[in-house]
């Protein structure tokens, strides 16, 4: 398969960061779907779902891209979500929640070929396991970060390490939001092998 240009389906800065790590040059636009779960849906099923469809979002306005569609899920072992909290009321709510427990992330990963309707899918678990935490350590890291737009209330790559007392999982990447060695197979498969490109920049333009 010839590689065609990549599209990251993605408005998230984290994520961006992330792709720039490979070293190909891509796109990025911001797909317009209902992230709210269905039913009893699972955080698995929904990460993979919400991945699938973000992808599938931009087929029609990026005829002949790659498209990156990624997203992330996270849940206490009791099944109990945990969003984007938002504020700081929630974000204080989750941590507290998660405390001294584990959490479990799963990102959904689906890669479109537009041109061809040919789809991989995969989903990277990744669990966290965080130190018990006392009130003025939550409101002092909430403070200090404002994770507020971040699944889990925390940024993995800054004051968020702290939290932890263990983590386990095989791509700390995507604990951020993007599952680059999943996604590294997933272009290699069709062809497409980082370590074998010539550097590229990154570029955001939107249909």
């Amino acid at each position: 398969m010839n590689p065609r240009p990549l599209l990251l389906a993605s408005s998230s800065p984290y994520r961006r960061q992330l792709l720039t790590r490979l070293c190909l040059p891509f796109e990025t636009a911001s797909p317009d779907i209902d992230e709210s779960p269905v039913g009893n849906e699972t955080a698995e099923l929904l990460a993979m779902r919400l991945a699938r469809s973000k992808a599938e979002a931009l087929g029609a306005d990026w005829p002949d891209h790659w498209i990156i569609g990624s997203d992330q899920v996270a849940c206490l072992d009791d099944g109990t979500l945990l969003n984007k909290p938002g504020n700081h009321e929630r974000a204080a709510q989750q941590l507290k929640r998660s405390s001294g427990k584990r959490v479990s992330f799963m990102t959904g990963l689906a890669l479109l070929d537009s041109g061809s309707g040919k789809m991989q899918t995969h989903c990277e678990h990744f669990h966290a396991h965080f130190r018990s935490l006392s009130t003025d350590e939550i409101e002092n890291y909430l403070k200090t970060e404002q994770p507020y737009d971040c699944a889990g209330s925390f940024r993995m790559e800054g004051l968020g390490i702290a939290l932890f007392r263990q983590l386990e999982g095989r791509d700390p990447n995507s604990l951020v939001g993007l599952p680059l060695i999943a996604l590294t197979d997933m272009l290699r498969k069709w062809g497409l092998n980082p370590l074998l490109q010539p550097p590229g920049t990154s570029s955001k333009l939107e249909p």
